[in-house]
């Protein structure tokens, strides 16, 4: 099984710049419909809210309903904390919450992209022995 996660944007192609930068790789795929990002065991796709709505409404309200709404949380795990933040605020991520020492053993720093998904880009604290 391989996982694909897909979030719903308002701007595929401005999406897609801004994940370039923030994840400084290239999509796999990058088609109208559809941009893909190998995150090494899953994927991340972005979808234009316009085009998963004619598949999902009217069942499901359409997803603009929720535009700017924080909807999901994309918890990155990253080796260089630092780089990834710069990354992000050069990418234009709007900061939620600046990078801190979290309970859970994790240094994060959460991010918003244009469409209102929360990205937490995370490092594992490293445990001193006593």
């Amino acid at each position: 099984m391989q996982a694909e996660f897909i979030l719903y944007v308002q701007d595929q192609q401005r999406s897609r710049d801004l994940y370039r930068v923030l994840l400084d790789r290239e999509p796999l795929l990058d088609v109208p419909g559809m941009t893909e990002f190998d995150l090494g065991g899953c994927k991340l796709g972005l979808m234009p809210a316009s085009g998963i709505a004619r598949i999902i409404t009217p069942a499901l309200p359409h997803p603009d309903a929720g535009h700017g709404v924080p909807r999901c949380e994309l918890y990155l795990r990253m080796d260089d904390l630092d780089a990834v933040i710069a990354r992000a605020v050069h990418a234009g991520l709007v900061v939620v919450s600046h990078a801190a020492d979290r309970d859970w053993g994790d240094r994060v720093a959460y991010f918003a992209d244009p469409d209102g998904h929360v990205i937490a880009l995370a490092a594992t604290l490293t445990r001193q022995q006593g």
